[in-house]
């Protein structure tokens, strides 16, 4: 808005100056005036050009400290002077002194702070006028207001802008979102007319659409609350970097291309990036991106742009090459092998499985991510059965419930090929699954994974579950004796679901070490849950130095990773070693039972008993250690507790250590009821009126003369 009000105040000037030379007479020669005339076309094009405020420059009440305030006036200037957020109605020009105490008072003490981003108050003609008291408009008054860090409404309360801000980081957008946009020349305009605006995460940018957020109505849909979902892929995809390179990984649905160019970025020669998607406009999409964060696509030679078609003033080599090709994912899976695959389709990923367990090489990994939260968390069990082919209801553990039933469906889409798997990690958090498996070849391999589908006897009481035996009844199965105390049956059959484990611990160890090389603060305390979940302990002494990046057991598997110090000879060209130096990268070990955490978890609060105060959970924790059982806190629930101890001893030490409510409520009707009592006692020591009438009329009548 300045910089439109400078050329109409410059177009205006101009005006005046061509008046009074016609009223001198003196007319500028027809070259100077078409050279003028040039001019301006120009620069109204430009001015047509500069994509909008909102997207490219913050307002000016937004500041970081008070001395950007008083930099938006030259208080060390001579005069009067006026101020920057105020009408010259409301706050008359001033000397510095004044103003000063007067940016100071007005506006600064007043700011709501975000992300280091103060915003302050504005006495602007930004809003619309405030009526007056007869209802007419314009005799009113302009309203005081802050403008938005993240989108740039006006709010006029202060408590109101803190509820809206709230808003925006419970919805993923945040301030530092938004911090590449002043840095980046936008040049074309997006379809709808707006301009576009730049997110930047993990140190890549992107282009985003103005209606990226919804699905239905933009190809390139961008959702910010998957970003932890983004960074658990990124650090499996650098634990498999470690074992070998170069990877040839796939990002299937590439929407913006965000995932595939952080893979690109960071990892740099340790993988060949491929990112696919079926519609035009994301392909475009991701190859400008490309050249936003200076990654060379392949196939094409194009630089960051500069003026005229021109690159810039000095070509820069490109960081990375990206792979993209306008492609069905079904397609490129059937036709190339990959050794890393990330579906993340737009619901549910079954329809692809098939595809990409045909090519995945030896020990690859595939990780998957649903969206389908309404199937898998049984809102909608017939979309469920016919998707997953799996019954479920609504249970206390729905979440791993909905996690073990994609781990099934993935298991017997690898069979089908001769294929088994080994479940790295599993995640359920609100707005998604995700899923990382390792690939092992083989019919005997398939047979293994097969055999751990099972179907789940589940009690609709009082919620005791154990997968079920072959040759076992239903109600010999439950350690509980719900069905025999209660009429009619109580147990339904779930599945079929994975029982085997779902979190390896060697790997999340190194999930947690490329996750500090990689300054993700955001999801290290999630992987230091998953690990101690994983090893069913509460201990919180977790190494993710060097020491951890030696040789790690996964599953009955050991996987060599490579050291820095080491030749990796052969490897560098993407072969595996052969022969007996090589120390036999997969070697099978015998698999130990008992490490494997338990199944599913205990709500305490499910469990809790009625008119009992329950312990601490961490007290809990150590209240059921102490009984000899296995326990850990789960990434599933706040509230769960993962133990190998059936649900009758669950309760058992829960009432042990819980204890009675007394309100005072209840202490006052306990001392009314002892009061009464007494005051009973004290009279049935009285003999009553009417027993003393009973008595003399019997005598009366005894002693009468006949």
């Amino acid at each position: 808005m300045a910089e439109l009000k400078e050329a109409d105040a410059a177009q205006l000037h101009q005006e005046d100056v061509d008046i009074k030379r016609g009223e001198d007479g003196d007319e500028p020669p027809a070259g100077d005036k078409a050279a003028e005339q040039a001019v301006k076309i120009e620069a109204a094009a430009d001015a047509d050009a500069r994509p909008s405020t909102t997207t490219s420059e913050r307002h000016v009440s937004i500041q970081t400290k008070l001395e950007g305030l008083e930099m938006l006036v030259d208080l060390n200037g001579a005069g009067r002077k006026s101020c920057p957020l105020c009408p010259e109605e409301k706050f008359k020009a001033c000397y510095s002194h004044k103003l000063r105490r007067h940016l100071q008072n007005l506006h600064w003490k007043v700011y709501v702070e975000f992300e280091g981003q103060r915003m302050c108050i504005c006495h602007l003609p930004c809003r619309n006028l405030k009526p007056s008291l007869s209802g007419d408009q314009a005799s009113g008054r302009h309203v005081a207001h802050y403008h938005c860090v993240v989108c740039s409404v006006t709010i006029a309360r202060k408590t109101d802008m803190i509820s809206h801000l709230k808003r925006h980081v419970n919805k993923g957008e945040t301030e530092a979102s938004y911090s590449g946009s002043s840095d980046v020349t936008l040049e074309e305009p997006a379809p709808s007319g707006q301009a576009y605006e730049i997110m930047k995460e993990l140190g890549t940018n992107v282009q985003l659409l103005p209606n990226h957020t919804t699905p239905q109505k933009s190809d390139t849909y961008f959702n910010r609350k998957m970003k932890t979902n983004r960074q658990l892929v990124f650090c499996s995809l650098a634990v498999l970097a470690e074992e070998r390179n170069p990877l040839e990984c796939l990002d299937a649905f590439g929407a913006t291309g965000i995932m595939g160019l952080q893979w690109a970025k960071h990892l740099r020669g340790a993988v060949k990036v491929t990112i696919t998607d079926i519609s035009d406009t994301c392909v475009k999409m991701i190859k400008e991106n490309c050249e936003l964060n200076n990654i060379r696509v392949d196939g094409g030679s194009r630089g960051p742009r500069g003026p005229d078609g021109v690159g810039g003033e000095a070509k820069v080599a490109p960081n990375a090459t990206v792979e993209v090709a306008k492609m069905d994912a079904n397609v490129i899976m059937h036709l190339r092998p990959f050794d890393y695959i990330h579906l993340d389709p737009y619901g549910t990923a079954v329809n692809y499985l098939d595809a990409a367990f045909r090519n995945v090489r030896n020990l690859g990994i595939i990780s998957v991510t649903s969206t389908d939260t309404g199937s898998l968390y049984s809102k909608s069990p017939n979309v469920t059965l016919r998707h997953y082919g799996c019954h479920v209801v609504r249970t206390e553990y729905y979440k791993e419930l909905a996690a073990r039933m994609i781990v099934a469906t993935v298991a017997r889409a690898a069979a089908r090929c001769n294929k088994g798997i080994e479940v790295l990690l599993a995640v359920a958090l609100e707005h998604f699954v995700l899923v990382v498996v390792r690939v092992l070849r083989g019919p005997t391999q398939a047979d293994e994974s097969a055999k751990k589908l099972r179907k789940l006897v589940h009690c609709q009481w009082c919620e005791e579950r154990v997968f079920l035996k072959l040759g076992n009844m239903v109600d010999d199965t439950l350690p509980c004796n719900c069905h025999g105390s209660l009429p009619g049956k109580t147990a339904v059959q779930l599945g079929p679901l994975w029982c085997g484990p779902l979190f390896n611990t060697g790997f999340l160890r190194r999930m947690l070490s490329a996750a500090v090389q990689h300054s993700m603060d955001d999801i290290q305390p999630l992987v230091k849950t998953l690990i101690c979940e994983s090893e069913c302990t509460t201990l919180k002494s977790l190494v993710h130095g060097a020491s951890a990046l030696s040789n790690q057991v996964e599953c009955g598997v050991v996987i060599k990773t490579l050291q820095s110090g080491e030749e990796s000879g052969p490897d560098q060209s993407g072969k595996r070693k052969t022969g007996d130096e090589s120390g036999n990268v997969v070697k099978k070990l015998k698999s130990d039972a008992s490490l494997e955490h338990p199944p599913f978890y205990y709500s305490i609060h499910r469990h809790s008993i009625r008119g009992m105060n329950m312990p601490k959970l961490n007290k809990f924790l150590q209240y059921l250690t102490g009984a000899g059982f296995r326990v850990s806190r789960t990434h599933f629930d706040p509230t769960g507790v993962r133990t190998d101890a059936t649900l009758e001893q669950f309760k058992s030490v829960l009432t042990k250590y819980s204890v009675p409510t007394y309100t005072t409520a209840t202490a006052a009707q306990t001392s009314v009821s002892t009061e009464k009592r007494t005051v009973r006692t004290a009279d049935e020591l009285k003999p009553e009126p009417q027993a003393e009438l009973c008595c003399w009329l019997r005598f009366t009548c005894s002693h009468a003369p006949q």
